[in-house]
């Protein structure tokens, strides 16, 4: 039998572990320990939730929710200096950077679905959205139903791409569907007339012309096309981290203090222009908050 050395055999179990997935695949809050730092992926363009300021700063309504969660590991650790880094995704990108680990969580406009919880998963929703269409304003364009035969944009890797196809199939719309790789090049494209909507959540499209040269020029239009919830992605598998998280973000909603979130984003001036919103909270989500709850209806 050889004789091995008693550090070689601590350091191949470990190796041996790491890849099993036993003791050395740390959960989040201990790599966040040993890391001293949090990452927090974010979006560029997808505002007021999460979105880049005059700065190039990650700012929005998601991301102040995730400081307060970052707060709340800083708490739990006992780490009042835990930095933070910021690590920029894309819808296409997020999903696969949190459910491998290389961002603790996830700030952004993300719908949670089943689909998508069985890669990542989910804390209490902040926000709850329907997909409708952005057209230019002389387009005549009033809803989907009048767009038979003709070219519509979606943003790769959302749930409203699904959404566009299934309805296309169920009303023989003969639609022209192309994925644009963010929200930014999908409205630049109807801008330039090169598709005649883009489909997407409300809110977003909202954001987006708010932020437009011509805001005027561009139109919200159609009836909802789906309910989308969104909540903070995390990594799965980690319930000694989930419970952090999801015990602030219950926090903040039982404590009113989202309120005053709400209204810094969607009711007030915003960087970098100063557009208002003027977006009074959604009943559905006044009434989701009356019991916040990480558990919702099943989208694909």
């Amino acid at each position: 039998m050889a004789n091995f050395s008693p550090r070689w055999t601590t350091l191949t179990l470990a190796c041996l572990l790491a890849v099993a997935g036993g003791p050395a695949s740390a959960g989040m809050l201990e790599t966040i320990r040993g890391s001293q730092e949090i990452v927090l992926a974010h979006r560029d363009a997808s505002v007021p939730f999460s979105y880049l300021d005059a700065n190039s700063q990650p700012v929005g309504y998601s991301m102040d929710i995730c400081l307060k969660v970052v707060d709340a590991v800083r708490r739990e650790l006992a780490m009042p200096a835990l930095k933070v880094r910021y690590l920029p995704v894309t819808s296409a990108s997020r999903i696969g950077i949190v459910s491998s680990g290389k961002a603790a969580l996830e700030c952004g406009s993300t719908t949670n679905t089943a689909e998508r919880r069985k890669q990542v998963s989910f804390t209490i929703p902040h926000f709850i959205s329907a997909v409708r269409l952005l057209v230019r304003s002389d387009s005549g364009i009033k809803g989907l139903d009048g767009m038979v035969g003709r070219k519509i944009t979606v943003t790769a890797g959302t749930t409203t791409v699904p959404v566009i196809r299934r309805l296309n199939a169920e009303q023989d719309l003969k639609l022209s569907i192309t994925e644009s790789r963010d929200h930014a090049e999908a409205f630049a494209a109807v801008e330039a007339g090169r598709y005649d909507a883009f489909a997407l959540d409300d809110v977003l499209l909202f954001g987006l012309r708010a932020n437009a040269a011509k805001p005027q020029a561009f139109a919200v239009v159609g009836k909802p096309m789906s309910v989308e919830p969104y909540a903070i992605m995390l990594p799965p598998g980690d319930p000694a981290f989930k419970k952090v998280v999801d015990q602030e973000v219950r926090r903040l909603i039982q404590s009113g203090e989202i309120n005053a979130l709400y209204r810094r984003w969607f009711q007030q001036a915003i960087p970098p222009k100063g557009i208002n919103l003027e977006l009074p909270m959604p009943a559905m989500l006044k009434d989701s908050f009356r019991f916040p709850s990480d558990k919702v209806g099943d989208l694909e």
